[in-house]
């Protein structure tokens, strides 16, 4: 994508707000979590306890992916089935889910028997 076609989008220059624009969805940063955990395939993200519907799944993998942040690798012909990879601009995301899983462990309330899990260790 070039970056005149990659600003088009961005509702200001604001760099919070275009990371927005970019990841600030309710999955986007589930799905990378996700892939620093060593989930890569349409099923497994499918698996995880956010129970993300297998359209949107499938919305927000081409987004990251278009984004630059993932790579799809075909892996199976018939039917064809992909698995996903962080890119090194999408390895760069892991300090930002540690630091939100960081957060929300010392400021958000847990239910009872709620412990953190390895996929919010990333």
């Amino acid at each position: 994508m070039n970056d005149e076609k990659q600003l088009e989008p961005w509702r200001s220059q604001c760099p919070v707000a275009r990371t927005l624009d970019l990841i600030g969805d309710r999955w986007s940063l589930l799905i990378v979590r996700d892939m620093l955990s060593g989930r890569s395939k349409f099923r497994q993200f499918l698996a995880s306890p956010e129970n993300i519907p297998t359209n949107v799944l499938s919305s927000r993998l081409k987004l990251l992916e278009s984004s630059g942040l993932i790579k799809a690798s075909l892996y199976q012909r018939h039917p064809p089935r992909f698995a996903y990879t962080l890119t090194d601009k999408g390895k760069k995301l892991a300090s930002v889910i540690r630091a939100i899983a960081d957060w929300g462990e010392s400021s958000l309330p847990k239910s009872r028997g709620q412990r953190r899990t390895s996929s919010t260790q990333a």
